[in-house]
């Protein structure tokens, strides 16, 4: 089978709108929240989000189509175009090279938890705000479907190879790329977009969380809300952005001379099969895809230097995922670091996996461990012995990292990024 590797990523986050910001941010444990600005939130439980910053999408996204776009899918677009360039798989303007890509043999998947909620919100507001007579914008379908990151990415780079989205909650980037890579190590193409965009703060999404009480309502001090394996931690904070990634196989990226960032090694899935929205109290679920996913990638629990953690701040979750690695790793899981990039960019939901992916493969390029900020208390549940980075970057050697993602549902993503070695 076709080995799989990386050859461009994208950013777009709370922490910064392209890659070197994004890794500025995680250098130097930079919070991303801070109060809602996209609508008056003051009548909800929670006023806050870590909401994308000076954002343009039309310096990389035609005014025109930006105007029938959800915001989501302006966010796979923007973040796919560092991506390609990074790749050198387009040229200036942004267009695919025909020498570098057979458009037959590539394709996009691409992940979002919800979609176009925003276009949705905004519609049902026009129409209760008129006369009642059923008039919607002709883009609103289009705009709100979940699949329409994937087929505008598509569009735009003239993939007419592999082309859907995935939706698994917060595990659905962790799927997408799942799905990219074995299109490529099965030789179904030669090149795959794939990772996730989320665009979801709005009074449905704030208010529809809030009534779950998932998420912090710590309206007083937003930057330090999201502080997972904290004692004191009360839940997620929602945010927005994007992941992206070029995958291609070995002998295609070696054939035209890329320059190659990390290779993926391996993937799993599982599920807890236990609730709605509760983890399996002992991490059963999470455990069985780490052990998938290195088993798949051929190393083992010693071999892997960090694990970005789902650590979403909330009490459940975090305890939960740490015992499915102390029970997955063994006395190996005191020897590597461990660190939630939550604390900085908030909850992506769907798009949390490939942001989180990202900080993956930047860690195996700088060698360092982005840090768990805004720890304050320790959490007597959790066993000290684990190395889980709060407060500040550390540096160190990271060959082997290990992205966790575990969605609503029960859904579970486990994925191995490796130092490429030829």
């Amino acid at each position: 089978m076709n080995r799989v590797v990386i050859t461009g990523i994208g950013a777009l986050t709370a922490i910064g709108n392209s890659v070197p910001e994004y890794l500025e941010g995680l250098r130097n444990g930079r919070s991303g929240a801070g109060p809602i600005t996209q609508f008056d939130a003051e009548q909800f439980k929670t006023q806050f989000a870590c909401e994308v910053k000076d954002w343009d999408p039309t310096t990389r996204v035609d005014k025109r189509e930006a105007r029938r776009q959800d915001r989501y899918t302006l966010m796979a677009l923007y973040s796919t175009d560092e991506a390609m360039r990074m790749a050198g798989l387009v040229d200036e303007e942004g267009n695919v090279l025909p020498s570098a890509v057979n458009p037959d043999r590539a394709g996009c998947i691409w992940a979002s938890g919800i979609g176009g909620l925003r276009s949705l919100e905004e519609q049902i507001e026009i129409f209760d705000a008129g006369n009642g007579t059923p008039r919607y914008n002709p883009f609103m379908i289009p705009r709100m479907i979940a699949n329409m990151g994937a087929g505008h990415v598509s569009m735009r780079y003239n993939l007419r190879g592999p082309s859907y989205a995935t939706v698994s909650a917060c595990a659905s980037a962790g799927h997408a790329m799942a799905a990219a890579a074995d299109d490529i190590r099965l030789g179904r193409a030669d090149v795959m977009i794939t990772g996730g965009s989320e665009g979801v703060i709005t009074k449905v999404a704030i208010g529809g969380f809030n009534s779950m009480k998932a998420l912090s309502t710590r309206n007083d001090d937003p930057a330090t809300a999201s502080r997972p394996y904290d004692a004191d931690r009360d839940g997620f904070v929602l945010g927005e952005g994007a992941g992206a990634f070029v995958l291609e196989s070995l002998e295609h990226a070696q054939a035209r001379g890329a320059t190659i960032i990390a290779e993926v090694a391996g993937y799993a899935a599982s599920s807890d099969a236990y609730h709605i929205s509760a983890p399996h109290p002992d991490g059963a679920g999470a455990k069985m895809a780490m052990l998938n996913a290195m088993e798949y990638a051929g190393v083992t629990p010693a071999e892997v230097d960090y694990i970005n953690t789902h650590g979403t701040s909330t009490p459940l979750g975090d305890t939960a995922e740490l015992k499915a690695i102390q029970l997955a790793f063994g006395e190996d899981a005191y020897q590597l670091n461990i660190s939630s990039t939550k604390s900085m960019t908030g909850h992506l939901l769907g798009a949390a996996a490939a942001i989180e992916a990202v900080a993956c493969v930047l860690a195996i390029q700088h060698n360092f461990v982005p840090p768990t900020i805004n720890h304050f208390t320790d959490d007597p549940d959790i066993d000290p012995r684990l190395k889980l980075t709060f407060n500040e970057a550390v540096e160190r050697p990271v060959d082997v990292a290990l992205s966790n993602t575990f969605g609503f549902g029960g859904h579970n993503s486990a994925t191995i990024f490796r130092r490429f070695k030829a």
